[in-house]
């Protein structure tokens, strides 16, 4: 499995009314923290991927998606981090070294 890329504004309004969980790994592409954060998720991805559509986004090269994630969700920024969204709503965040595929696995059930 791999990441579904955040490439458009749209997505967000999608995200929020899907009814199976999301999670949002915002990744700053210029750190060596979020690379390692990328690299503890993409360790967990195949079996988040069956219980949760899990997305990437490029800070840099997407800031204003970045911005919309912090309005639409009301989370204040950080990079690297992750969202986890559950019926329109953030129900967990996380960034640096709290990101970790088997925390994310904590709210499969």
């Amino acid at each position: 499995m791999s990441f579904i890329t955040l490439t458009s504004l749209d997505q967000i309004d999608l995200i929020k009314k899907d009814s199976k969980p999301s999670i949002l790994f915002k990744h700053s592409t210029r750190c060596s923290i979020s690379s390692m954060a990328k690299f503890r998720v993409e360790k967990g991805l195949n079996s988040l991927s069956q219980k949760f559509n899990v997305y990437y986004l490029d800070l840099i090269q997407f800031r204003q998606i970045s911005n919309q994630i912090v309005d639409v969700f009301e989370v204040e920024h950080a990079s690297p981090q992750v969202l986890l969204i559950k019926n329109g709503e953030c129900i967990y965040n996380a960034s640096h070294g709290q990101i970790s595929s088997s925390e994310l696995e904590n709210f499969s059930n």
